[in-house]
């Protein structure tokens, strides 16, 4: 069983952000049209992180198959996340900190993952509670803290401060 451990995202802003602006750089060479957004964790001032970089890629529809083409070249897809016609996740998990990359179709479905860390900066109170369910898990289950993260998400995309996000 795989357990989950948490930190303060302040052990790890530095890092994250230095890779962040590193891997900004190399996506926008080979896909310059492509919007690039630090999400996750490391992203919220506050948050509790595993301590690792999400990288949300947002691109046009028609650019999407090129987008999984040349991700591919730079990173590993992440063969435990789904693949859909407008999602799809990629990971190096050789990198200090391991990075995790979500590719979304601009408007699709997945395309929500900027919107959380708008949600979380814009309204600290869902900092706080999402801590309050890092907290609860510290140490425990990886898969258990998966479960409640999307039944958290869930409910977060319900919120009328969500729906306001577009």
């Amino acid at each position: 069983m795989e357990r989950v451990q948490f930190a303060d995202e302040m052990q790890f802003r530095a890092a994250a952000e230095r890779l962040f602006a590193e891997q900004q750089t190399r996506i926008l060479a080979v896909l310059p049209a492509a919007d690039i957004q630090h999400v996750g964790s490391t992203a919220v001032p506050g948050s509790l992180t595993k301590g690792d970089l999400d990288i949300q890629v947002r691109v046009a529809e028609a650019d999407f198959e090129k987008a999984v083409e040349v991700l591919s070249e730079l990173y590993e897809l992440n063969d435990g996340s789904i693949q859909t016609d407008s999602f799809r996740a990629f990971q190096q998990e050789t990198l200090p900190p391991p990075l995790g990359v979500q590719l979304t179709v601009i408007g699709s479905d997945y395309d929500f993952f900027w919107k959380f860390r708008e949600l979380m900066l814009a309204h600290p109170h869902y900092v706080v509670l999402y801590n309050q369910l890092k907290s609860y898990f510290q140490g425990n289950d990886h898969d258990a803290y998966r479960i409640a993260k999307h039944d958290f998400f869930k409910k977060l995309i319900e919120t009328p401060e969500f729906q306001a996000l577009r």
